[in-house]
């Protein structure tokens, strides 16, 4: 991949990270900071269809600042800001809005699937795919790193940028591609479903001591006796385990499974010995991180103005062609 290639990628700050969220996204994007010109941002404005307290709000946007840096995010190498510190994006989603069907936002599934989930079907919910794709389209990003879920929202914002070029007569926004993360797990949550906030059933990377723990020992299992021979293929805890252990490591504890005489709880603590092993030195970095909270702020200041920067360059001939010129 080209360093002049730019990625795009956000994360939402609508609660606590997890090793859902580490493996579905924050390991690639902190894999792919090296790759090209990477922008990473935290989607608050985004976070606003779920949450509505902003105490909480702006502490979970530390917190996510602080997870990115402890677990390698190099402000160097990459560009890293809140959502809300580009005030270009908004202005370009009412300008995306315009020359967007309602029937496109009609046919997003992921309307339909959040509000059946018992999420509250406001506007902002149903118009979200408008302003990821000007979150997208505002630093004319080559490419956008998703999981499968997200791929009707990246061709959302290429149809967007089509549309918007075909009624201005100009390529003003670029088409961006998506980068389908296919090897990325689906990582079980506590009770066995997909890991997610929403399901209360997640597995903090920075928790630790006796909350870890907690959380770990209470993954559901099957009834089987400590001494019945079990299958690893079918079993959460085991699922978890691949996601730390060597090859070698996986092959050993897949076959005491087998060999009956061990029980889950075995296995649980197992799970936890490698999850501390796997983020001890992270954790470690974000206590030291936590009493310099300043750094952590001139992060996403930084970021912010170069985000801006790169936002406004893109702006000016749209305001141009639209005829929203500014006075000042």
């Amino acid at each position: 991949m080209s360093k002049t290639k730019t990625i795009l990628s956000g994360i939402q700050p609508s609660g606590k990270l997890h090793i859902g969220n580490y493996f579905g996204a924050i390991r690639q994007h902190i894999s792919m900071q090296n790759q090209g010109d990477a922008f990473y941002f935290i989607a608050n404005y985004h976070s606003l269809t779920s949450l509505n307290d902003g105490k909480e709000l702006m502490q979970n946007t530390i917190d996510v600042t602080l997870d990115y840096l402890a677990l390698g995010l190099d402000p160097e190498k990459s560009t890293f800001f809140a959502q809300s510190d580009v005030p270009q994006v908004p202005e370009l989603a009412w300008m995306l809005g315009t020359v967007c069907p309602v029937s496109l936002m009609e046919k997003a599934v992921a309307y339909k699937e959040k509000t059946a989930a018992g999420l509250n079907a406001n506007i902002g919910l149903f118009t979200y795919p408008i302003l990821q794709a000007a979150d997208i389209l505002i630093y004319h990003s080559d490419i956008v790193p998703v999981g499968k879920d997200q791929k009707q929202n990246i061709e959302i914002a290429r149809d967007l940028a089509g549309k918007f070029n075909h009624v201005y007569e100009g390529e003003f926004l670029k088409i961006p591609e998506d980068l389908i993360m296919e090897s990325v797990a689906i990582v079980p949550g506590t009770d066995g479903r997909k890991m997610s906030k929403s399901y209360d059933n997640t597995i903090r990377f920075f928790d630790e001591g006796k909350e870890l723990k907690n959380k770990v020992m209470s993954i559901q299992t099957d009834s089987l006796a400590l001494e019945d021979p079990k299958d690893p293929a079918g079993d959460n805890v085991f699922a978890l385990i691949k996601l730390f252990a060597t090859p070698e490591k996986q092959k050993e504890i897949a076959a005491k499974y087998k060999a009956g005489g061990y029980g889950y709880g075995h296995a649980k603590l197992e799970l936890l010995d490698l999850l501390n092993e796997y983020f001890g030195e992270a954790r470690e970095r974000r206590k030291e991180l936590a009493k310099d909270l300043d750094y952590v702020k001139d992060v996403l200041t930084e970021g912010g103005k170069k985000a801006r920067a790169r936002a406004e360059s893109v702006m000016e001939p749209i305001r141009e062609v639209t005829g929203i010129i500014r006075n000042f």
